[in-house]
């Protein structure tokens, strides 16, 4: 039965191994290696969320992507001080969609047990929550199918455009998250500690919106450390 059980996990998997080393052939000797770096760091941290979730079912991927997201969306402006976030801005941005789609999963299978009627019997806050981070995620898609060399050059100007839609996903996410997010910051008693992670998730998500603004950098005279769209490119 072990050896059956490791062929049937062989057979599973070889399709996505020839799938990821037919993809990673396209992409310069200089993109496989980051990307095989960050791969390894994307391997660790989904340990680590795997390892927090033992026992009792507290997703963390929502948060994860979450992360992986605002770290997106400051790679450019703050790149004189952190070069290596703009290096590394596009892995980041498609793994926030991948633990994002992972996210979904484990809440279609946790929550509605793969029932998706039952959300119409979700109190409306929940509704709600649900049903704007669903919009955040469709507003990732086109960004991470969009990611490749070849597909920017061919949209040329319109590629940011569509990047841009993840600062409304970003918004969205971090509304999706205090409505009916891990560990229900929404919930439905309005407790001290409910208050303090609202405030410190409200906090650094408003500082991620503001340090894309050239005129914030100018209110404090940094304007010279700013990076613009076109000078990041």
């Amino acid at each position: 039965m072990g050896m059956v059980t490791m062929l049937a996990f062989g057979l599973g998997t070889l399709p996505t191994m020839l799938g990821v080393g037919l993809l990673t052939s396209k992409f310069s000797s200089d993109r496989r290696s980051q990307l095989f770096r960050l791969g390894g760091w994307i391997t660790l941290t989904i340990g680590i969320l795997t390892l927090l979730r033992t026992g009792n079912h507290v997703d963390y991927t929502g948060h994860g992507a979450l992360i992986f997201l605002m770290l997106a969306l400051i790679a450019r402006p703050m790149s004189r001080f952190f070069p290596q976030l703009l290096q590394y801005r596009r892995f980041l941005g498609v793994a926030a969609f991948i633990l994002a789609l992972v996210h979904m999963g484990q809440m279609i299978d946790h929550t509605f047990n793969w029932n998706i009627e039952a959300f119409w019997f979700m109190v409306p806050q929940h509704q709600w929550g649900i049903g704007l981070g669903t919009i955040a995620l469709l507003l990732m898609t086109p960004a991470a199918l969009t990611s490749f060399d070849k597909i920017q050059r061919h949209l040329g100007q319109y590629w940011r455009k569509i990047h841009l839609l993840a600062v409304p996903a970003f918004i969205l996410g971090v509304v999706h998250i205090l409505l009916s997010g891990s560990s229900y910051f929404g919930g439905f008693e309005w407790t001290v500690s409910h208050q303090i992670r609202v405030g410190i998730l409200a906090t650094i998500s408003l500082f991620v919106l503001l340090v894309r603004m050239r005129s914030i950098w100018c209110l404090f005279s940094l304007e010279k450390f700013y990076v613009s769209p076109s000078k990041s490119q």
